[in-house]
């Protein structure tokens, strides 16, 4: 039987796994759509008892009760004086006193007589596969995972290794860098160094060294000697296989120097004999240097021309703001548009969000990811009075335009003739996705859920254990990037109909859980300046998140629930939180449109109390979906489009709609798919 971690990455898929036909399907198959709202659409006949208790797992069914037990009524009927009590006798008897034991719940909260649940909850639609057919499912998700160049996040990268060792498949392709020295660090097989060039052999060991060494400073190896001579072998490998990429390692050539000393490597072929003597001399032959010397002597057309030769139409594409600030004239403008062909369509896309979000006049926020996780840059005053390579609105459009006929021309007609359901004009594209957490109902970053219907609220929830204090915050967000914070600080003097919160549990070492409520039309009218509400978690209790456990999500309830404060038939998105951090951004709420907006992203961070960073830099996800999406993608990719889902060879949609047997499925989940039909 397949182990629990594919049954779980399988579920973020729609799918559950079962291996034997079942006498009590029918009735597994009521249990599972009366519990949790699950349809099974296919493969019923597999619907086994099983299948009901993982599904608990999954969406939670047993999960700890909030300091307010009776939430959200009790809250409602508590003065300010009476919240601010609670909490603070609650903090002395677990931070003061140290009494961490037993949950600690309200002194004042009254009982509440529970009606029996009857809200009207959306159905998720499901399949049943073989084991088999689960296999087959994985490999082909494992094949999406290598196509992509773009680094897989934690949940994909750890199915893509345990897939290749349980199963022995064996990796034919790696398109991704940082895949393949995950692979070759992880796994120690040679073949993987195949994959890569020589100027990767320094982030190969910058991963070794943060991840082994906990050293993120490549400058102070201190390398065992087993690991001394596991660099050595990539090397000569690499060496033997004629990956040599000598140009592109100048750019390091300070860290190979270093490198190549500590190691002690010993050349055992004249071109690494001849590589080690151009590292450690004095001359700078790398392509950046010339380019940067091109730039300097205004000359942009041998600029272009170094970067395109030596790096490829991708890094020209990347430091066209540079070169489109420089040029003179019309003419030499033209001359670098003319040169910008390529076939990398994640490249052509991300400059398309970059000029269609581009902001001259703002200071500009940088994010990168390292070791998958997020760290933010804003750009500081000075920064901003020395940066040079500023753009005209009339150069900007240009550039947009370039852009997007370019991916046009990259994806055209790749696809036969394809339906494309209207909600995929509001699921982003899964670009940055590396340092999300998995789980069921996550979508790419900046996707869209509608929030319209009467008399319905949304319950965000984090539950844990293993540790004892983990927060459940929000941060309001005005037009001008003011930060409100609503959190356990906080939330005593402002709970509203429009916003409540459960209270702080500080004391959930055994499990505990938060809460709050967002009834959007009420909280309008208390914060009318508020446009965005970010929710996020920290831990407070000195904690990584992946050294405990962790969930969130959030549930559409009905405005007055009568059931449990959880109810799984309501959840639309139970993720794990596992990042090694102390902070994550879970999702946010568009004020003004009504609408989910996902973030799921993991921050490099040591915080631990929310409202202390500045969060303006996620608003480019609220704009994400709108300026490239996947119904957008899937429209460039057809050589036709239509209307009715029987007629296409290939259907884009998250519905059970009625298809050729032979059509081609794609749904919102589907990161790994969509990634690899761009690049395709």
């Amino acid at each position: 039987m397949l182990n629990e971690k594919y049954l779980r990455f399988l579920f973020q898929k729609d799918v559950l796994v079962s291996e034997q036909p079942s006498e009590n399907a029918f009735a597994v198959c009521f249990a599972l759509a009366k519990k949790f709202s699950i349809r099974i659409t296919e493969g019923m006949q597999y619907a086994h008892e099983d299948l009901i208790s993982f599904a608990e797992d999954m969406l939670g069914r047993y999960v700890p009760p909030s300091f307010y037990r009776n939430f959200p009524h009790s809250v409602k009927e508590l003065t300010e004086d009476q919240l601010l009590f609670d909490q603070l006798f609650h903090y002395i008897v677990t931070y003061g006193f140290g009494n961490f034991s037993e949950p600690g719940y309200s002194l004042f909260e009254k009982d509440f007589e529970r009606l029996a649940f009857n809200e009207e909850t959306e159905v998720k639609d499901f399949v049943i596969l073989t084991e088999e057919q689960a296999i087959v499912r994985l490999r082909e998700c494992v094949e999406d995972m290598l196509k992509n160049t773009r680094p897989l996040n934690n949940v994909q990268y750890d199915i893509l290794r345990s897939f290749i060792e349980d199963f022995g498949y064996e990796v034919r392709t790696c398109a991704s860098k940082d895949t393949a020295i995950r692979l070759l660090f992880d796994l120690r097989r040679s073949a993987y160094a195949e994959f890569l060039s020589l100027s990767d052999v320094i982030k190969l060991t910058d991963r070794l060294n943060a991840e082994v060494y906990r050293n993120e400073n490549l400058k102070k190896l201190n390398l065992r000697n087993c690991d001394r001579k596991f660099i050595t072998a990539v090397i000569d490998l690499i060496f033997e296989k004629g990956h040599r990429n000598v140009r592109e390692c100048f750019e390091k050539k300070a860290l190979w120097c270093g490198l190549l000393h500590h190691i002690h490597y010993q050349p055992k072929c004249p071109e690494a004999e001849k590589f080690v003597s151009l590292m450690r001399g004095k001359t700078n032959e790398s392509v950046y240097a010339e380019f940067e010397r091109a730039m300097a002597a205004r000359d942009i057309e041998a600029a272009v021309t170094c970067l395109r030769r030596g790096k490829g139409s991708g890094a020209l594409l990347r430091q066209l703001n540079y070169i489109v600030s420089r040029c003179k004239d019309e003419k030499e403008l033209a001359a670098v548009m003319d040169s910008i062909e390529t076939r990398n369509a994640i490249v052509v896309i991300q400059l398309i969000m970059e000029y269609a979000s581009y902001e001259a006049d703002t200071a500009r926020t940088f994010t990168f990811t390292r070791y998958n996780r997020l760290r933010v840059h804003k750009e500081t005053p000075e920064e901003q009075e020395r940066r040079k390579s500023l753009l005209s609105p009339e150069q900007v459009e240009m550039l947009l335009s370039a852009m997007r006929q370019q991916l046009k021309r990259i994806l055209a007609g790749k696809l036969g003739k394809v339906y494309i359901s209207p909600a995929m004009y509001r699921i982003a594209l899964p670009l940055e996705e590396n340092t999300t957490n998995g789980g069921f109902g996550v979508l790419p970053k900046g996707s869209r859920i509608p929030l319209v219907s009467k008399g319905k609220k949304i319950r965000a929830f984090t539950y844990w254990k293993e540790v004892d204090d983990i927060d459940l915050s929000a941060i309001g967000l005005d037009a001008d990037g003011v930060q409100t914070e609503f959190s356990w600080r906080t939330m005593y003097r402002n709970q509203t109909d429009g916003l409540l919160f459960s209270g702080d549990q500080t004391s959930g070492y055994h499990g505990g859980s938060e809460y709050f409520d967002l009834d959007i039309p009420y909280f309008r009218k208390h914060y009318p300046k508020i446009k965005y509400l970010i929710f996020c978690d920290n831990v407070y209790s000195f904690k990584n998140f992946n050294e405990c456990v962790c969930k969130a999500g959030f549930m559409i309830r009905d405005r007055q629930d009568t059931g449990e404060v959880f109810q799984p038939e309501t959840v639309r998105s139970s993720f794990t939180v596992d990042c090694e951090s102390t902070f994550a951004y879970l999702f946010g709420i568009d004020i003004d449109r009504n609408e989910f907006v996902w973030l799921n992203t993991a921050r490099e961070s040591e915080m631990h109390v929310a409202g202390q960073t500045d969060v303006s830099f996620l608003s480019y996800y609220f704009k994400a979906a709108s300026i490239m999406n996947v119904g957008m993608l899937f429209e460039m990719l057809a050589s036709e489009l239509t209307d009715s889902p029987e007629e296409a060879d290939v259907v884009v949609s998250d519905e059970a709609l009625e298809t050729r047997e032979d059509a081609q499925k794609i749904r919102s989940c589907d990161f790994e798919k969509i990634m690899s039909l761009i690049q395709a």
